[in-house]
Protein backbone atom coordinates (compact mmCIF):
# COMPACT_ATOMS: atom_id res chain seq x y z
CA UNK A 1 0.00 0.00 0.00
CA UNK A 2 0.96 3.76 -0.24
CA UNK A 3 1.70 6.23 1.93
CA UNK A 4 -0.73 9.33 3.18
CA UNK A 5 -0.02 12.76 2.86
CA UNK A 6 0.91 12.71 6.58
CA UNK A 7 3.08 9.98 6.18
CA UNK A 8 4.89 10.88 3.28
CA UNK A 9 6.03 14.37 5.34
CA UNK A 10 6.95 12.18 8.12
CA UNK A 11 8.64 9.77 5.77
CA UNK A 12 10.85 12.18 4.59
CA UNK A 13 11.79 13.84 7.94
CA UNK A 14 12.71 10.55 9.58
CA UNK A 15 14.93 9.86 6.28
CA UNK A 16 12.94 6.63 5.66
CA UNK A 17 11.24 5.67 2.24
CA UNK A 18 8.38 4.17 3.29
CA UNK A 19 6.52 4.28 6.86
CA UNK A 20 3.11 2.29 8.06
CA UNK A 21 0.71 3.44 10.44
CA UNK A 22 1.66 2.23 13.93
CA UNK A 23 5.60 2.49 13.68
CA UNK A 24 7.34 4.32 15.64
CA UNK A 25 9.71 6.80 14.29
CA UNK A 26 12.04 9.68 15.08
CA UNK A 27 12.10 12.98 12.73
CA UNK A 28 14.17 16.09 12.12
CA UNK A 29 12.08 18.99 13.20
CA UNK A 30 11.52 22.36 11.21
CA UNK A 31 9.76 24.25 14.06
CA UNK A 32 9.48 24.33 17.85
CA UNK A 33 6.73 25.86 19.75
CA UNK A 34 5.98 27.00 22.84
CA UNK A 35 4.12 29.65 24.86
CA UNK A 36 3.91 31.62 28.05
CA UNK A 37 1.99 28.88 29.81
CA UNK A 38 4.11 25.58 28.55
CA UNK A 39 7.65 27.11 27.34
CA UNK A 40 8.50 27.68 31.47
CA UNK A 41 7.63 24.03 31.94
CA UNK A 42 9.58 22.94 29.17
CA UNK A 43 12.77 24.99 30.24
CA UNK A 44 12.89 23.60 33.42
CA UNK A 45 12.96 20.29 32.03
CA UNK A 46 15.33 21.55 29.39
CA UNK A 47 17.65 22.70 32.05
CA UNK A 48 17.33 18.66 33.37
CA UNK A 49 19.06 17.34 30.25
CA UNK A 50 23.00 17.20 29.20
CA UNK A 51 23.11 19.56 26.64
CA UNK A 52 22.30 23.50 28.03
CA UNK A 53 21.93 24.76 24.49
CA UNK A 54 18.92 25.14 22.06
CA UNK A 55 19.63 23.10 18.63
CA UNK A 56 18.97 26.14 16.00
CA UNK A 57 18.30 29.48 17.25
CA UNK A 58 15.95 29.80 14.17
CA UNK A 59 13.88 27.28 14.67
CA UNK A 60 12.10 27.37 18.21
CA UNK A 61 9.58 29.78 18.30
CA UNK A 62 8.18 31.73 21.64
CA UNK A 63 4.76 33.62 22.04
CA UNK A 64 3.38 35.09 24.90
CA UNK A 65 -0.05 34.89 24.06
CA UNK A 66 -2.19 32.98 26.95
CA UNK A 67 -2.21 35.61 29.91
CA UNK A 68 -0.65 38.69 28.25
CA UNK A 69 -0.63 41.40 28.68
CA UNK A 70 0.08 39.93 32.05
CA UNK A 71 -2.84 39.54 34.55
CA UNK A 72 -1.07 38.43 37.24
CA UNK A 73 2.11 38.49 39.20
CA UNK A 74 2.50 34.40 38.45
CA UNK A 75 1.61 35.22 34.58
CA UNK A 76 4.31 37.85 34.82
CA UNK A 77 6.65 35.79 36.13
CA UNK A 78 6.07 33.29 33.89
CA UNK A 79 6.66 35.51 30.84
CA UNK A 80 9.93 36.77 32.46
CA UNK A 81 11.07 33.52 32.78
CA UNK A 82 10.58 32.41 28.99
CA UNK A 83 11.78 36.27 28.18
CA UNK A 84 14.87 35.53 29.88
CA UNK A 85 15.65 32.29 27.87
CA UNK A 86 14.88 33.89 24.61
CA UNK A 87 17.52 36.78 25.05
CA UNK A 88 20.19 33.81 26.38
CA UNK A 89 19.67 31.88 23.85
CA UNK A 90 19.38 34.20 21.09
CA UNK A 91 15.96 33.26 19.92
CA UNK A 92 15.19 34.74 16.55
CA UNK A 93 11.45 33.85 17.02
CA UNK A 94 10.74 35.53 19.97
CA UNK A 95 7.62 37.88 20.07
CA UNK A 96 7.30 40.00 22.49
CA UNK A 97 3.41 42.14 23.32
CA UNK A 98 3.11 44.72 20.63
CA UNK A 99 4.34 42.06 17.89
CA UNK A 100 3.04 38.93 18.67
CA UNK A 101 -0.37 37.76 18.25
CA UNK A 102 -2.04 34.28 19.22
CA UNK A 103 0.67 31.53 18.24
CA UNK A 104 -0.97 30.07 15.79
CA UNK A 105 -2.42 32.98 13.67
CA UNK A 106 0.91 34.61 14.16
CA UNK A 107 3.12 31.68 12.55
CA UNK A 108 1.64 31.39 9.64
CA UNK A 109 1.51 35.15 9.40
CA UNK A 110 5.56 35.37 10.23
CA UNK A 111 6.15 32.70 7.21
CA UNK A 112 7.55 30.35 9.68
CA UNK A 113 5.69 27.45 8.58
CA UNK A 114 5.15 26.12 5.07
CA UNK A 115 4.18 22.83 3.18
CA UNK A 116 6.41 20.31 4.02
CA UNK A 117 7.34 20.88 7.57
CA UNK A 118 7.07 19.20 10.61
CA UNK A 119 6.25 21.30 13.45
CA UNK A 120 5.48 20.30 16.96
CA UNK A 121 4.24 23.01 19.94
CA UNK A 122 3.08 22.73 23.47
CA UNK A 123 -0.08 23.80 22.13
CA UNK A 124 -2.89 21.26 21.56
CA UNK A 125 -3.93 23.42 18.96
CA UNK A 126 -0.83 23.33 16.56
CA UNK A 127 -2.21 21.17 14.08
CA UNK A 128 -3.62 24.41 13.09
CA UNK A 129 -0.91 24.76 10.00
CA UNK A 130 -2.03 21.47 8.44
CA UNK A 131 -3.99 23.87 6.37
CA UNK A 132 -0.79 24.81 4.55
CA UNK A 133 -0.02 21.18 4.18
CA UNK A 134 2.72 20.94 6.93
CA UNK A 135 3.03 17.93 9.47
CA UNK A 136 2.30 19.90 12.80
CA UNK A 137 1.01 18.57 16.00
CA UNK A 138 0.59 19.11 19.62
CA UNK A 139 3.32 17.68 22.04
CA UNK A 140 3.95 17.95 25.90
CA UNK A 141 6.08 20.19 27.61
CA UNK A 142 8.73 17.42 28.08
CA UNK A 143 8.44 16.84 25.03
CA UNK A 144 9.32 20.44 23.45
CA UNK A 145 11.91 20.31 25.68
CA UNK A 146 13.79 17.41 24.36
CA UNK A 147 12.87 18.85 21.00
CA UNK A 148 14.30 22.66 21.81
CA UNK A 149 17.62 20.44 22.65
CA UNK A 150 17.63 17.75 20.04
CA UNK A 151 16.07 19.22 17.16
CA UNK A 152 14.35 15.85 16.80
CA UNK A 153 10.95 14.15 18.27
CA UNK A 154 9.74 10.76 17.85
CA UNK A 155 5.85 9.40 16.88
CA UNK A 156 3.76 6.45 16.78
CA UNK A 157 3.03 7.13 12.76
CA UNK A 158 -0.88 7.89 12.52
CA UNK A 159 -3.17 6.05 10.13
CA UNK A 160 -5.90 8.68 8.63
CA UNK A 161 -9.39 9.50 7.85
CA UNK A 162 -10.28 11.06 4.49
CA UNK A 163 -12.55 13.35 3.99
CA UNK A 164 -14.05 14.26 0.56
CA UNK A 165 -15.22 17.86 0.73
CA UNK A 166 -17.60 18.61 -2.54
CA UNK A 167 -19.72 21.41 -2.98
CA UNK A 168 -19.44 25.20 -1.94
CA UNK A 169 -20.77 26.39 0.82
CA UNK A 170 -23.84 28.47 1.52
CA UNK A 171 -23.85 31.89 2.29
CA UNK A 172 -22.97 32.75 6.04
CA UNK A 173 -21.61 28.65 6.31
CA UNK A 174 -17.99 28.52 6.55
CA UNK A 175 -14.93 26.95 8.37
CA UNK A 176 -16.16 26.94 11.82
CA UNK A 177 -19.45 25.35 10.48
CA UNK A 178 -17.79 22.62 8.20
CA UNK A 179 -15.58 21.46 11.13
CA UNK A 180 -18.49 21.31 14.21
CA UNK A 181 -20.18 19.69 11.19
CA UNK A 182 -17.89 16.88 11.09
CA UNK A 183 -16.86 16.72 14.41
CA UNK A 184 -20.61 16.45 15.38
CA UNK A 185 -20.85 13.61 12.38
CA UNK A 186 -17.74 11.47 13.90
CA UNK A 187 -17.78 12.45 17.96
CA UNK A 188 -14.76 14.02 19.74
CA UNK A 189 -13.00 11.22 20.01
CA UNK A 190 -13.83 9.98 16.03
CA UNK A 191 -10.71 10.21 14.62
CA UNK A 192 -8.60 9.27 17.89
CA UNK A 193 -4.67 9.95 17.54
CA UNK A 194 -5.14 9.82 13.24
CA UNK A 195 -4.47 12.19 10.73
CA UNK A 196 -7.85 14.03 9.40
CA UNK A 197 -6.75 14.55 5.59
CA UNK A 198 -9.31 16.54 3.53
CA UNK A 199 -9.31 16.29 -0.22
CA UNK A 200 -11.85 16.78 -2.81
CA UNK A 201 -12.88 19.90 -5.45
CA UNK A 202 -15.19 21.63 -2.77
CA UNK A 203 -11.36 22.49 -1.22
CA UNK A 204 -11.21 25.51 -3.62
CA UNK A 205 -14.11 27.01 -2.32
CA UNK A 206 -12.28 27.20 0.97
CA UNK A 207 -10.44 30.06 1.79
CA UNK A 208 -7.19 30.06 3.95
CA UNK A 209 -8.55 31.16 6.69
CA UNK A 210 -11.58 28.89 6.39
CA UNK A 211 -8.46 25.84 6.35
CA UNK A 212 -7.36 27.34 9.24
CA UNK A 213 -9.98 26.88 10.98
CA UNK A 214 -10.58 23.59 10.11
CA UNK A 215 -6.78 22.36 10.73
CA UNK A 216 -7.38 23.93 13.98
CA UNK A 217 -9.98 21.64 15.54
CA UNK A 218 -8.88 18.55 14.12
CA UNK A 219 -7.92 18.02 17.80
CA UNK A 220 -11.33 18.38 18.87
CA UNK A 221 -12.08 15.48 17.01
CA UNK A 222 -9.48 13.80 18.74
CA UNK A 223 -6.74 13.72 15.60
CA UNK A 224 -3.40 13.58 15.70
CA UNK A 225 -3.31 16.38 12.73
CA UNK A 226 -5.25 17.79 10.13
CA UNK A 227 -4.07 18.63 6.36
CA UNK A 228 -5.11 20.00 3.63
CA UNK A 229 -3.43 19.40 -0.27
CA UNK A 230 -1.31 22.20 -1.49
CA UNK A 231 -2.65 23.83 -4.45
CA UNK A 232 -2.44 27.71 -6.31
CA UNK A 233 -4.03 29.31 -3.13
CA UNK A 234 -1.63 27.65 -0.53
CA UNK A 235 1.31 28.22 -2.62
CA UNK A 236 0.42 32.16 -3.28
CA UNK A 237 -0.29 32.37 0.60
CA UNK A 238 3.47 31.18 1.50
CA UNK A 239 4.82 33.28 -1.11
CA UNK A 240 3.03 36.30 0.02
CA UNK A 241 4.12 35.55 3.64
CA UNK A 242 7.62 33.62 3.83
CA UNK A 243 10.61 33.36 1.87
CA UNK A 244 11.50 29.77 3.35
CA UNK A 245 11.56 26.93 0.44
CA UNK A 246 8.62 24.42 0.72
CA UNK A 247 8.03 20.66 -0.58
CA UNK A 248 4.54 19.57 -1.76
CA UNK A 249 3.68 16.19 -0.99
CA UNK A 250 0.78 13.88 -2.00
CA UNK A 251 -1.18 11.06 -0.87
CA UNK A 252 -0.39 7.81 -2.91
CA UNK A 253 -2.73 6.65 -5.13
CA UNK A 254 -3.46 3.52 -3.02
CA UNK A 255 -2.59 5.42 -0.15
CA UNK A 256 -4.71 3.25 3.07
CA UNK A 257 -7.34 5.00 5.21
CA UNK A 258 -9.41 3.88 7.78
CA UNK A 259 -12.40 4.91 6.47
CA UNK A 260 -13.99 8.12 4.07
CA UNK A 261 -16.70 10.54 4.31
CA UNK A 262 -18.47 12.44 1.59
CA UNK A 263 -19.40 15.83 2.45
CA UNK A 264 -21.39 18.14 0.31
CA UNK A 265 -20.27 21.53 1.94
CA UNK A 266 -23.54 23.01 -0.07
CA UNK A 267 -25.78 20.83 2.66
CA UNK A 268 -24.26 22.22 5.77
CA UNK A 269 -25.91 24.70 8.25
CA UNK A 270 -24.78 27.44 10.54
CA UNK A 271 -23.81 25.03 12.50
CA UNK A 272 -23.56 25.53 17.08
CA UNK A 273 -22.12 23.25 19.57
CA UNK A 274 -24.14 23.40 22.35
CA UNK A 275 -22.28 22.39 25.82
CA UNK A 276 -20.52 21.00 26.92
CA UNK A 277 -18.75 18.98 23.69
CA UNK A 278 -18.02 20.43 20.36
CA UNK A 279 -19.71 17.32 19.23
CA UNK A 280 -23.07 18.36 20.87
CA UNK A 281 -23.41 20.40 17.39
CA UNK A 282 -27.05 21.73 16.13
CA UNK A 283 -28.14 23.53 12.87
CA UNK A 284 -28.91 27.18 13.27
CA UNK A 285 -32.28 26.58 12.24
CA UNK A 286 -33.08 23.59 14.82
CA UNK A 287 -32.46 25.81 17.88
CA UNK A 288 -34.70 27.37 20.35
CA UNK A 289 -34.91 30.66 22.07
CA UNK A 290 -31.39 30.59 24.13
CA UNK A 291 -30.87 34.05 25.72
CA UNK A 292 -27.24 34.88 26.45
CA UNK A 293 -24.93 37.03 28.56
CA UNK A 294 -21.69 37.23 26.01
CA UNK A 295 -20.04 37.26 22.94
CA UNK A 296 -17.02 35.95 22.27
CA UNK A 297 -15.21 36.93 18.37
CA UNK A 298 -11.50 35.90 18.02
CA UNK A 299 -9.27 32.98 18.79
CA UNK A 300 -6.79 30.77 17.36
CA UNK A 301 -9.68 29.55 15.64
CA UNK A 302 -11.89 32.78 14.64
CA UNK A 303 -9.82 35.97 15.13
CA UNK A 304 -8.27 36.59 11.47
CA UNK A 305 -9.46 39.07 8.54
CA UNK A 306 -12.42 37.14 7.37
CA UNK A 307 -13.83 36.44 10.83
CA UNK A 308 -13.54 39.78 11.69
CA UNK A 309 -14.75 41.59 8.15
CA UNK A 310 -17.93 38.51 8.90
CA UNK A 311 -18.97 39.94 11.67
CA UNK A 312 -18.16 43.49 11.15
CA UNK A 313 -20.53 42.92 7.88
CA UNK A 314 -23.30 40.73 10.36
CA UNK A 315 -22.74 44.42 13.27
CA UNK A 316 -22.77 47.37 10.63
CA UNK A 317 -25.45 49.62 11.42
CA UNK A 318 -26.48 47.62 14.50
CA UNK A 319 -26.39 47.39 18.14
CA UNK A 320 -25.35 45.16 20.88
CA UNK A 321 -28.44 43.89 22.84
CA UNK A 322 -28.93 45.32 26.19
CA UNK A 323 -27.39 43.04 28.64
CA UNK A 324 -25.28 41.57 26.33
CA UNK A 325 -20.95 41.71 26.72
CA UNK A 326 -19.14 41.35 23.59
CA UNK A 327 -15.72 41.32 23.29
CA UNK A 328 -13.84 40.88 19.95
CA UNK A 329 -10.02 39.93 19.51
CA UNK A 330 -8.02 40.12 16.79
CA UNK A 331 -5.50 37.15 16.59
CA UNK A 332 -2.24 39.12 15.59
CA UNK A 333 -1.22 43.04 15.54
CA UNK A 334 -1.07 42.89 11.64
CA UNK A 335 -5.06 41.75 11.55
CA UNK A 336 -5.47 44.08 14.44
CA UNK A 337 -4.24 46.76 12.09
CA UNK A 338 -5.87 46.00 9.09
CA UNK A 339 -9.25 46.02 10.89
CA UNK A 340 -8.37 49.31 12.38
CA UNK A 341 -7.62 50.92 8.44
CA UNK A 342 -10.51 48.92 6.89
CA UNK A 343 -13.24 50.46 9.23
CA UNK A 344 -14.07 47.13 10.71
CA UNK A 345 -12.91 48.26 14.54
CA UNK A 346 -14.99 51.14 14.26
CA UNK A 347 -17.82 49.09 13.54
CA UNK A 348 -17.61 47.14 16.30
CA UNK A 349 -17.13 50.15 18.59
CA UNK A 350 -20.14 51.82 17.28
CA UNK A 351 -22.15 48.75 18.09
CA UNK A 352 -21.50 48.92 21.36
CA UNK A 353 -18.55 46.19 21.30
CA UNK A 354 -14.95 46.14 23.49
CA UNK A 355 -11.65 45.07 21.14
CA UNK A 356 -8.49 44.02 22.52
CA UNK A 357 -5.38 43.49 22.12
CA UNK A 358 -4.47 40.07 20.94
CA UNK A 359 -4.67 37.33 23.81
CA UNK A 360 -5.56 33.35 23.81
CA UNK A 361 -6.80 34.74 27.75
CA UNK A 362 -10.92 34.75 27.36
CA UNK A 363 -10.53 30.82 25.74
CA UNK A 364 -9.35 29.38 28.16
CA UNK A 365 -11.16 31.03 31.03
CA UNK A 366 -7.75 32.93 32.20
CA UNK A 367 -8.56 37.01 31.71
CA UNK A 368 -10.80 39.26 29.89
CA UNK A 369 -13.79 37.73 29.67
CA UNK A 370 -14.07 35.29 31.97
CA UNK A 371 -18.30 34.08 32.81
CA UNK A 372 -19.59 34.06 36.05
CA UNK A 373 -22.05 31.06 37.42
CA UNK A 374 -25.07 30.68 35.27
CA UNK A 375 -23.77 33.13 32.60
CA UNK A 376 -24.04 31.96 29.18
CA UNK A 377 -21.69 32.73 26.31
CA UNK A 378 -21.44 32.43 22.42
CA UNK A 379 -17.98 32.19 21.67
CA UNK A 380 -15.48 31.60 18.39
CA UNK A 381 -13.26 29.85 19.94
CA UNK A 382 -12.43 25.70 20.34
CA UNK A 383 -13.91 24.13 23.53
CA UNK A 384 -16.85 24.77 25.63
CA UNK A 385 -15.90 21.86 28.13
CA UNK A 386 -17.03 22.14 32.10
CA UNK A 387 -15.28 25.66 33.33
CA UNK A 388 -13.55 26.25 30.10
CA UNK A 389 -14.19 30.03 29.70
CA UNK A 390 -15.01 30.35 33.87
CA UNK A 391 -17.61 29.09 36.33
CA UNK A 392 -18.37 25.08 36.37
CA UNK A 393 -21.86 26.51 36.06
CA UNK A 394 -21.66 28.80 33.05
CA UNK A 395 -22.19 27.75 29.62
CA UNK A 396 -20.37 28.09 26.07
CA UNK A 397 -21.56 27.73 22.71
CA UNK A 398 -19.41 27.44 19.88
CA UNK A 399 -20.40 29.04 16.22
CA UNK A 400 -18.73 31.10 13.75
CA UNK A 401 -18.86 34.79 13.43
CA UNK A 402 -21.41 35.24 11.72
CA UNK A 403 -23.29 33.42 14.08
CA UNK A 404 -22.09 35.29 17.32
CA UNK A 405 -22.22 38.60 15.17
CA UNK A 406 -25.99 38.17 14.98
CA UNK A 407 -26.60 36.72 18.38
CA UNK A 408 -25.01 39.94 20.15
CA UNK A 409 -27.26 41.83 18.23
CA UNK A 410 -30.63 39.87 19.24
CA UNK A 411 -29.23 38.54 22.45
CA UNK A 412 -29.92 34.95 21.66
CA UNK A 413 -28.45 32.42 19.44
CA UNK A 414 -29.19 33.47 16.15
CA UNK A 415 -28.29 33.18 12.57
CA UNK A 416 -27.73 36.27 10.20
CA UNK A 417 -31.04 35.39 8.68
CA UNK A 418 -32.81 36.52 11.59
CA UNK A 419 -31.18 39.51 10.86
CA UNK A 420 -32.71 39.64 6.98
CA UNK A 421 -29.11 39.38 5.67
Amino acid sequence: MGMTMTQKILAAHAGLDKVSAGQLIEVNLDLVLGNDVTAPVAIKEMQKLDTQEVFDKDKIALVPDHFTPNKDIKSAENCKYMREFAMNHDITNYFEVGEMGIEHALLPEKGLVVAGDVVIGADSHTCTYGALGAFSTGVGSTDMAAGMATGKAWFKVPSALRFVLTGKPSKWVSGKDIILHIIGMIGVDGARYQSMEFVGDGIENLTMDDRFTIANMAIEAGAKNGIFPVDELTVKYMKEHSVKPFTIYEADEDAEYDRTYEIDLSMIKPTVAFPHLPENTHAIDNIPDIRIDQVVIGSCTNGRLDDLRTAAKVMEGRKVAKGVRVIVFPATQKIYLQALEEGLISTFIKAGVVVSTPTCGPCLGGHMGVLAAGERAVSTTNRNFVGRMGHVESEVYLASPAVAAASAVTGKISGPEELGL
